[in-house]
Formats: C-alpha cells, sequence, structure tokens
C-alpha cells in the first residue's frame, strides 16, 4: 500500500493530517504509522468504521478484550466467568419462580 503526501503539508508547510492509501483487490488497506500510533493502533489489531450522521466515516480503535478487562477491574464492575447464555437461563429461571409465587 502506498501513501502520499497530503495537499495541506505539501502546499502549506502545515502538518500532514491526511493520506491516501491503496486498496487491495482483495479490499485491504493500510492504515498509516502516523495514524496507528495515533489512534494506539497495535498490530494485529481491529478498527471500527463507523458512519456519522453527517456521512463523515469515523475510524476508532477496536480495545482488546485485556483492555476491557482491565476496565472492569478499574471501574469496580462486579465481573463473572460464567458464559452469558448461563447468566440468561439463570435470570430466566430466577424470573419463572418470581411469577410462580405471586
Amino acid at each position: 500500500m502506498s501513501e502520499s503526501r497530503s495537499k495541506d503539508e505539501s502546499e502549506s508547510g502545515g502538518e500532514d493530517t491526511s493520506a491516501t492509501v491503496s486498496v487491495s483487490s482483495s479490499g485491504q488497506a493500510t492504515i498509516p504509522k502516523k495514524f496507528r500510533d495515533k489512534l494506539g493502533i497495535d498490530a494485529p489489531g481491529q478498527v471500527t468504521f463507523r458512519e456519522t450522521d453527517d456521512g463523515e466515516v469515523v475510524i476508532e480503535r477496536v480495545r482488546s478484550a485485556q483492555e476491557m478487562a482491565g476496565f472492569a477491574a478499574r471501574s469496580g464492575e462486579p465481573s463473572t466467568d460464567n458464559p452469558a447464555s448461563e447468566m440468561l437461563r439463570e435470570k430466566r429461571e430466577a424470573d419463572k419462580a418470581e411469577r410462580d409465587s405471586e
């Protein structure tokens, strides 16, 4: 994938705030290093493409499972090793027992 200097940088001598990249025949594009660094994207990593209400496309870093686990621990939220399906089953059973007791 190739990267080119932005029009802003080449004409005004200012900070480079854009880059042009090539897209392969399989739809892959390389995010330039300066943007990976700015967004904190490690390789391998993931990004999310999100369209705003005004039609702009925003690229955001997806946090790793380790980061999310650390976030939950720091936020004081209780953590569990139960799979979601087991938690749902237990909740349904509790709801049913409550309805039956009424």
